[in-house]
């Protein structure tokens, strides 16, 4: 059975030596020591290699169960889902008031990487559930506030997003789902929502559901869109629930994997529900869990491609296959292990580079989160809407392909079911579809984030890299060719491409539109690589003071592997970019 073990040392050396949350100006950090982190860190990931990760495989194989409504998650999941819900960790990082912990959401991030790579579709049932209590607390009033957050604070209540219908997916606009306004001022949700997660379940006394839906009369298109709050369970004045509301499950999906996790059919009938936020404003109320649920997804392509990563290193260890063609290893055995060989070396090194890059691209930003909600930092606000759809939609399309990578390592054998390895490919490949399909992520970046306010975030972007460079510069001439040199390199790359949407858009659309899958991709690289050399340079400090240091010495060596191996990929990136749309566009529809 896949095992899984929590980078919790990973971890501490991007918070305090990448980072240095500890001296950070950000209201919180000052309390982020490294014996207060650690320890937030082991015990959970205590929690995830002994409780958590052993139910992912009962979970993939039992899936979970429908009957008339009524879903059944599969065995361990309620008695591991009160373990957390006991330990305080679904509202670590959330408000004292409400029952949280009220820690940074940089915590919350590292935490929530460790569920989800222990166990991605047990993970999601918390998951949603913070962020629609973010949702609420954000958009909603003192009242609902009060009503709905401190259960959903410690998951007795769990929550979901309702977004999708069968007609449309993507373009909400088209929804059908209406909301009829009530003498009480309450409304009457009817319509049918499709994928949501955690719609149904026997983990939670309560579900409370964000709807959209548009109330008759609004205007049209996603400008009509309103959102709302619709409990399982009516929820009396005193906090006890009541009648079961006008809302029913009716069937679940059957899908290629997160099998431990109910996607179901919402079918709402004359549903009472509560208005979140402003009328025909559901939109906007809506994006606050969305940003936040893209952002978790991101994680989850880093998680599975981590946990997959995990296992293909101890089988490489242990399989005896072939002799290293230097000259055997292993002289006693029939055979050398696996790791010997080059190729499956480039693997394993691919997928390393990419976990640790992608971890601390994650981590950073969270900080950024914390920066622009707790400091009020306009610019880190601004910088993290743009990364946003490059840490979804890059690190769930590279975290997909490092799951193929490990399971390629095992050969005939990641293709058995009993090894579990089919599991991460199989799960990690949703996480490039849901929360807007990473096409859409693409076209978001371009369309949208690039030009925000004059292009301001990305300039700051570009900013922040030649500033790392400049004051870096006179390090020792191995720092600069090893990280330096090949940072300046995909920075300016990214520029060229940026110039070439910004010259090209206006005599052709398409062409920027062509080539925003590749852009997302180039940006994302040069963000890894701008982590990467952050990395490289606090593990050249630390070495200098301790050459010996095992840790700091393979991080060195690794971060250099993703710059001279990895990061060229950029020169082939721009390159599709430039080439413009003719191409893309040159056939017939009728032709394909």
């Amino acid at each position: 059975m896949p095992r899984y073990i929590a980078p919790t040392e990973d971890m501490q050396f991007i918070l305090h030596d990448v980072l240095n949350v500890n001296s950070a100006d950000i209201p919180g950090y000052a309390d982020l020591d490294r014996a207060t982190t650690g320890a937030i860190l082991e015990e959970a990931g205590k929690l995830n290699s002994d409780v958590i990760a052993p139910l992912n495989p009962v979970g993939d194989r039992q899936g979970c169960q429908y009957e008339s409504g009524v879903v059944r998650t599969p065995d361990g999941f309620k008695a591991a889902f009160d373990q957390v819900r006991a330990g305080g960790w679904t509202g670590l990082d959330l408000p004292e008031k409400y029952g949280g912990q009220g820690m940074p959401y940089l915590m919350g991030t590292a935490v929530i990487e460790m569920f989800s790579a222990a166990n991605q579709a047990f993970a999601m049932y918390q998951g949603l559930t913070h962020g629609a209590a973010s949702a609420i607390l954000h958009h909603g009033t003192d009242q609902q506030k009060a009503t709905f957050l401190p259960k959903m604070v410690n998951c007795q209540w769990t929550g979901t997003m309702n977004l999708t219908e069968p007609h449309c997916g993507t373009d909400l606009g088209m929804m059908r789902t209406k909301a009829d306004p009530q003498d009480d001022g309450s409304f009457r949700i009817t319509g049918q929502k499709i994928f949501i997660s955690a719609g149904e379940h026997d983990l939670a006394d309560n579900i409370i559901h964000l709807v959209l839906a548009k109330i008759p009369g609004g205007p049209d298109g996603i400008k009509g869109v309103s959102l709302f709050i619709v409990p399982k369970f009516i929820v009396n004045k005193d906090g006890s629930l009541g009648a079961r509301n006008g809302v029913r499950c009716g069937k679940i999906e059957e899908k290629m994997g997160i099998h431990g996790n109910a996607t179901c059919v919402m079918d709402y009938d004359g549903a009472t529900g509560y208005l979140l936020g402003q009328e025909h404003k559901g939109m906007r109320a809506m994006f606050t869990m969305m940003n936040e649920a893209r952002l978790g997804v991101g994680l989850q392509g880093l998680a599975q491609a981590d946990a997959a990563y995990q296992n293909a290193v101890d089988y490489a260890r242990d399989r005896l296959q072939g002799r290293a063609v230097t000259g055997a290893q292993n002289p006693d055995g029939p055979a050398d292990p696996l790791i010997v060989h080059p190729d499956i070396r480039r693997s394993l090194m691919d997928q390393k580079s990419f976990t640790e890059g992608a971890r601390a691209f994650a981590l950073w930003g969270a900080e950024l989160i914390d920066r622009a909600q707790r400091a009020g930092d306009k610019d880190a606000d601004a910088l993290i809407s743009l990364l946003t759809p490059v840490i979804k939609g890059f690190l769930t399309d590279e975290g997909y392909a490092m799951t193929v990578q490990a399971q390629q390592i095992y050969g005939g054998h990641g293709y058995i079911e009993e090894w579990g390895m089919s599991q991460f490919t199989r799960d990690a490949r949703i996480a490039m579809i849901y929360e807007g399909a990473n096409g859409v992520q693409a076209l978001d970046l371009v369309g949208r984030k690039l030009a925000a306010d004059g292009g301001k975030a990305a300039m700051a972007f570009f900013d922040m890299i030649r500033g790392f460079i400049t004051t870096h510069k006179d390090m020792d001439a191995a720092f600069t060719r090893d990280f330096l040199d090949p940072l300046k390199t995909a920075s300016k790359q990214l520029q060229e491409a940026m110039m070439y949407f910004m010259q090209s858009a206006g005599k052709n659309p398409n062409d920027a539109l062509a080539g925003s899958y590749d852009f997302m991709h180039l940006f994302g690289h040069t963000a890894m690589g701008f982590m990467w050399a952050r990395m490289g340079l606090a593990a050249h400090k630390a070495l200098a003071d301790d050459p010996d240091a095992a840790f700091m010495q393979t991080k060195r060596i690794t971060g250099r592997y993703y710059m001279q191996r990895r990061l060229p990929i950029c020169t082939s990136l721009l390159a599709r970019i430039t080439s413009g749309s003719d191409t893309v566009m040159a056939l017939p529809a009728d032709a394909f």
